[in-house]
Parts: structure tokens; C-alpha cells; sequence
């Protein structure tokens, strides 16, 4: 059974202007969409295996959600720490536009301890949630002491921290240095416009960097994709690439989609089954599809728990 490493943070949601009434709607969030995606798409030979700090106030509740998944990998649970775990409320003005406001916080991960968890790994999902999950410093370490593929999500590195808990949009220093760090890379179109240019100057600077793979995901039309030519996410780092021939891209068109409730967690839920795909050394175009298709049945599902069944088609337990 290979192992796959997962990176982020369990958040606990209260979301506005997705409900009935006026009250909001409280879910686990952040992380857990990954995680029930994973559930429901990693291959059979595969299992997860979560590197996620969790708060003490809700340690025991995020443990009783780890339990409802039977993809991890043996006892799995997350780590407690004591810092309050991270709560964020959500308030929708649009059907794609937020406004986003943290509190609590756990602390990220540092080489000391995230470099014996790793070594007996075959690959790493890696999803910064809150944007805090390890500093650039971290990441580099880990790039050089771990030889397998690293996904990465790069969302949250985007978003600073106003004096109210408001997360604010900003711009990443040193964003060649985070993009060494990982064999493909998930941004939104947000993101994209933060870094500055157009999206294929971004992706020949990934490129430059070491990624293979850049994935823009651009909302209800779909997403576009960066590969190097014979790109292959389970080609061990370091293997030689062929360098020859053009960078291969493509718009991938959105799903269909049918009675959206809540697009909280989309983006999540498409790279974790991007992933799950990959791991099956899937087409790049073949696994976009998939996960869009992933990406379009969250809508129609409010928060993480039991997603998987939702996902799968299966009926939902009450």
C-alpha cells in the first residue's frame, strides 16, 4: 500500500448567505473537503496519511470526523497542539465573491518535526489552507529531503491577516522560491493576477523553478493547464525530462452543474482529486475533467462530512 502524505489545516466554518435563514451554517471546512475527496477518488492501492495539527478546543471532534474516512493509513489521527484550532467566518456576497475572517490559529510545521514523518512516504498533497502550514525556509527543506512528487495548492500563501481576523488579499514575496519547491501547483486566477502577467508567463516561470505542472483554475469556465512536455506526476524528482518540444496546454471545460448550494471548498476538492488521479498516472486533460467533475458536485453539498458519499454518488448518512 503506497502512502500519501496530506498538508493543511482542519477549519471549522460558519458560513453566511449560504442558508435558509439568516443563521449561519457551520461545518467542518478547510482541509476536510480534501479529505473526503481523497475517500472517494484515491486509487485502491493507495492511502492517506494526514500531517494535520489540530487545536485542543476541537481536537476531539476533528478525530471523530478522521474516524467517518477508512482511506487513511492505519490508527492515522491528527496531532494536537494547544493553541485554539483555526475557526473562519464566511460571508458570501456573491455566488463567487467572499469575504473571509479568522480566528484561533495552530501553528505551522517545522523541518525538526515534519522530516521524520515524511521518510517512509511516496508522495505529498500539500494545501495551504490557512497559509501558515510552513515558511518558505520549511518548504525548501522539505524539497531537498523528500524525493518524491509534491502537489501543492498554493491558495492561502495569497491572503495576509488584517488586525480583525479579515483575510486580506496580498502579494507573495519570492514566489520563484515557493515554486522550487513542488513538482505541480494549483492556483486560481486571483492568484495568477497577484503574481502579475499573463498565465503562460507564469507557468514558464514555474517551469524554471522545477514544476512540471501549473493548474489555473478559473471558476465556471473550467481551468487551463501548464505541462512540460512528458510531464508524469509519479516521475520521481530529479529523474531527467525530456526538454524537448512545446509546453502542452489546454482549457479544460467546467461540468455541468445542477442545484449549487455552496461553492465553499471547490477549489479543495479539485486538487485532492487531481491528485488521486495523477497517482494513477492519468492524462493531465483526463484528470482535469475528473476533477472538475469532483469540483461541481461539491456545489451541491454543504460542508466536509460525509462528503465522500456524496461524491461517490452514494446515499449521505443522517
Amino acid at each position: 500500500m503506497k502512502r500519501l502524505g496530506v498538508i493543511g489545516t482542519m477549519v471549522w466554518d460558519a458560513i453566511y448567505g449560504r442558508g435558509t435563514t439568516s443563521e449561519p451554517v457551520e461545518e467542518w471546512g478547510g482541509i476536510a473537503y480534501a479529505l473526503g475527496a481523497l475517500e472517494a477518488a484515491l486509487p485502491d492501492d493507495w492511502a492517506m496519511v494526514p500531517l494535520i495539527k489540530v487545536g485542543a478546543d476541537l481536537s476531539a471532534e476533528a478525530n471523530e470526523f478522521l474516524r467517518t474516512l477508512t482511506r487513511r493509513a492505519g490508527a492515522a489521527r491528527f496531532i494536537e497542539v494547544p493553541e485554539p484550532n483555526n475557526r473562519v467566518t464566511i460571508r458570501y456576497h456573491s455566488e463567487t465573491r467572499r469575504a473571509e475572517q479568522l480566528r484561533g490559529g495552530v501553528p505551522g510545521w517545522t523541518w525538526t518535526e515534519l522530516g521524520p514523518l515524511v521518510h517512509d512516504l511516496d508522495a505529498l498533497y500539500v494545501n495551504f489552507i490557512s497559509g501558515f502550514e510552513m515558511d518558505l525556509e520549511t518548504a525548501h527543506r522539505l524539497r531537498r529531503g523528500f524525493a518524491g512528487p509534491i502537489y501543492a495548492d498554493l491558495h492561502s500563501l495569497f491572503l495576509g491577516v488584517g488586525a480583525d481576523g479579515l483575510r486580506i488579499p496580498r502579494t507573495l514575496p519570492d514566489v520563484p522560491s515557493w515554486f522550487q519547491c513542488y513538482d505541480t501547483v494549483q492556483l486560481n486566477e486571483d492568484e495568477i493576477q497577484l503574481i502579475g502577467g499573463d498565465p503562460l508567463e507564469v507557468a514558464v516561470r514555474a517551469f524554471e523553478g522545477g514544476v512540471k505542472l501549473l493548474i489555473v483554475t478559473l471558476g465556471a469556465r473550467g481551468a487551463v493547464y501548464f505541462a512540460t512536455p512528458s510531464f508524469s506526476f509519479r516521475t520521481r524528482r530529479g529523474t531527467p525530462a525530456n526538454a524537448t518540444g512545446p509546453i502542452r496546454t489546454a482549457l479544460i471545460p467546467p461540468a455541468d452543474v445542477t442545484d449549487a448550494l455552496d461553492p465553499t471548498g471547490c477549489g479543495d476538492v479539485f486538487g485532492a482529486a487531481m491528485v488521486s488521479h495523477l497517482l494513477r498516472d492519468a492524462d493531465v486533460e483526463a484528470a482535469i475533467h475528473h476533477a472538475n467533475e469532483c469540483a461541481a458536485r461539491n456545489l451541491s453539498y454543504r460542508g466536509a462530512t460525509h462528503l465522500h458519499h456524496h461524491l461517490r454518488g452514494e446515499i449521505v448518512p443522517q
